[in-house]
């Protein structure tokens, strides 16, 4: 990472004065941004640990978390050898050591990493899984066979694991073992939309065209918004003789994501064969404009600038084949006949020369290979991996890798709070409302809510930034970092000048606030309601503040931060337990009671001062759910819809507080309405309950 600003590194500093506790709060503050997905922030104040105390153990290992968390495997590696060092009995900095490693391809290091975390924990879920993998990876399947029977020995419901075994036995050609595995993790947990796409894919290639179609069907209403499932369902409508269906599933991806090389391709190749030839040269152009080596792009766009007459143009899309494929016979004979049409003799003798001679050595070679076993069936002759790049395949229909799916399933497993990949839907609340200057904005849009007292405040405050009530607030990059830094060096020294001024104490506490340090970001808010009580904003991000450290009270341990998010049980029991799952992660607090009374007589303050402010209605609503009291949650955000109708996260909350008291009619009308308004995983939720 590069290094900040001189002045944040100041600022930093000046929390040490070589003092044990000040450490201890640096580090806590670091915690604090790692938990709460900020990086690059995390990884700021880890280094002015490790500057201060560099023989410590534990700031490294958090630090190698960050930068895992940021793709970095190498810096990760490297810092959780740092710690190792420090601590060699570290159990977790092995096992993120190992994950660093395997993302790396280090396969036989992550090997040795992981076996000596089983030395400590022999039936880790997440440790086992990952050694099968690796051995996976170094073609060692009895090693990982025996691995995936301690794993499914132990944990027998594991839908993961069913799958990654049945990726495996497809690696040693086992269709009928995968189909097995995959079979049975659908009938462990059906809605796992991961389960279904896996079989389908299976049972295309197997030329199952109808079940395969039945199983992406299904994937695709579990999860609508993985594009990789529609290719493949492409496929399939193609193989049916239903090319409508296939265009209309290229259409969709692209509108999804108008630069998937895959589809774009796949639609090429498919207007082409009804003699669409201008729109699908312009969807080659578009695959060439995104990856401008793509020889199979340039081949296929040539042949369709001959069948339109532009020769010209189709000799320069061969040159380019011929250049990066001089043994490609097939390409000389063409651009021979495109040079006859030209009436270029010469040059068409040369490239007929040249094609008879590539041809020539090609079925030696074949021969050869055929002769020495080498010669392998393809898996289906009327598609190609992604990921292979025979030139021979050009014209080739290409399936969404079964590679880039396995790789998908790892990071599943490697990866913790922030980049999980769930494989079930998640049933959980939408997240509380907070203010910040920064949202991540949604896949799929919802509304946006006004309010007048929000519109009041940014007109009095006059901040930098404009103040905004959000429930998907976005981690800070490196350059807000600094800037947060120098704002709240900026307001310390206004405050020198106007140390009575509520406004500047409320902007340096929310500085404070963004980069996770909530002691300071308390302090100053408090000063700023004592200046001016009937100023509402401090009040709640008082109140958020507060929610906040009762997630991190007890902060994660060293030796459970690198553990997995466990994986639940069938849906349709974890809905039955709705009352205790329908809620945030927070952990059970033993003083719990009183601090949350003093969060909700924030927003009763705040609802004094202004009655129609609706994301307090809102967050005193998740303190309800909090502690189990749903019929307080259910008129709390049923307040907040009277003021503002279209409120989309208030639908969805009040839907799942009313399944939890066992209101299922009504609680499935407010996910209706929810999914109506742009929150996608209402639906998940309906079908299952239905």
């Amino acid at each position: 990472m590069r290094k900040i600003a001189i002045s944040v590194c100041m600022f930093l500093s000046a929390l040490f004065v070589s003092s044990q506790v000040n450490t201890d709060r640096v580090m806590t503050i670091g915690k604090n941004a790692l938990y709460f997905e900020d990086y690059v922030l995390a990884i700021q104040y880890f280094n002015q640990v490790i500057g201060a105390k560099p023989y410590l153990a534990d700031p490294y290992y958090f630090r190698a978390m960050s930068k895992f968390m940021l793709d970095d495997f190498k810096g990760a590696e490297e810092d959780a050898n740092l710690c190792i060092e420090r601590n060699p009995y570290y159990t977790s900095a092995y096992q993120l050591r190992g994950a660093a490693r395997q993302n790396q391809e280090k396969y036989e290091l992550a090997a040795t990493d992981y076996q000596r975390s089983l030395e400590f924990f022999p039936e880790d879920r997440l440790t086992l899984v990952n050694m099968a993998i690796v051995n996976v990876e170094l073609e060692h399947y009895d090693v990982a066979e025996k691995f995936f029977e301690v794993l499914l020995r132990r944990f027998p419901d594991y839908v993961p694991g069913y799958l990654t075994r049945g990726q495996m036995h497809l690696e040693r050609k086992d269709t009928l073992k995968a189909l097995a595995d995959y079979d049975k993790a659908i009938e462990i947990d059906p809605y796992t939309a991961q389960s279904f796409s896996a079989r389908g894919l299976l049972q295309f290639q197997m030329k199952d065209y109808n079940k395969a179609l039945a199983d992406l069907d299904e994937a695709i209403r579990l999860d609508p918004f993985f594009t990789g499932n529609y290719i493949n369902r492409g496929l399939v409508k193609y193989n049916l003789n239903d090319l409508r269906g296939a265009m209309a599933d290229y259409d969709r991806v692209i509108e999804m994501d108008e630069n998937n090389l895959i589809a774009l391709f796949n639609r090429g190749l498919l207007r082409a064969q009804v003699a669409d030839n201008n729109r699908a040269i312009r969807d080659f152009d578009k695959v060439i404009e995104i990856e401008p080596d793509n020889t199979m792009a340039y081949i296929n766009r040539a042949m369709l600038h001959a069948e339109i007459g532009d020769n010209a143009s189709a000799i320069e899309d061969l040159n380019v084949v011929l250049n990066d494929h001089p043994d490609f016979f097939t390409g000389y004979y063409m651009r021979a006949e495109m040079k006859r049409e030209l009436n270029d003799l010469r040059g068409a003798e040369r490239d007929y020369l040249a094609a008879r001679d590539e041809e020539a050595k090609a079925k030696k070679r074949a021969t050869t290979d055929a002769e020495d076993g080498r010669k392998l069936a393809s898996e289906s002759k009327d598609t190609r991996e992604e990921t292979d790049k025979d030139i021979d395949k050009f014209n080739l229909l290409v399936v969404a890798d079964k590679e880039a799916s396995q790789k998908n399933q790892s990071k599943y497993q490697r990866e913790s709070r922030g980049r999980v990949q769930d494989l079930n839907t998640k049933v959980a609340l939408e997240p509380k409302f907070v203010l910040t200057y920064y949202d991540k904005g949604f896949e799929v849009s919802r509304p946006v809510y006004f309010s007048e007292s929000m519109e009041r405040a940014n007109d009095l405050l006059n901040l930098n930034w404009k103040l905004k009530a959000v429930n998907n607030e976005a981690a800070l990059n490196e350059l807000q970092v600094q800037t947060h830094f120098r704002s709240i060096d900026n307001f310390s020294r206004l405050l020198v000048q106007q140390p009575n001024d509520a406004r500047l104490y409320f902007g340096r506490g929310m500085d404070f606030m963004l980069v996770q340090d909530y002691e300071n970001a308390l302090k100053d808010i408090n000063r700023a309601i004592e200046l001016q009580p009937d100023f509402l904003q401090p009040y709640f991000v008082r109140a958020v503040i507060m929610t906040k450290q009762l997630e991190l009270d007890p902060l994660l341990p060293p030796e459970t931060v690198a553990q997995e998010v466990p994986v639940g049980v069938n849906p349709v029991e974890r809905l039955k337990e709705l009352p205790q799952i329908a809620r945030p992660k927070v952990p059970e607090v033993s003083t719990k009671s009183f601090r949350y009374d003093a969060i909700l007589k924030d927003y009763e303050t705040i609802l004094r001062l202004d009655p129609n402010f609706i994301f307090a209605y809102y967050n005193m609503a998740e303190i309800y759910s909090l502690e189990k009291d749903y019929r307080a949650a259910i008129d709390s955000y049923t307040k907040a819809l009277k003021i503002e109708p279209q409120f989309a996260e208030a639908y969805f909350n009040r839907g799942l507080s009313r399944l939890s008291i066992g209101e299922t009619a009504v609680g499935l009308d407010d996910l209706r309405k929810a999914g109506e308004l742009g929150i996608v995983e209402s639906y998940s939720i309906i079908k299952r309950m239905q």
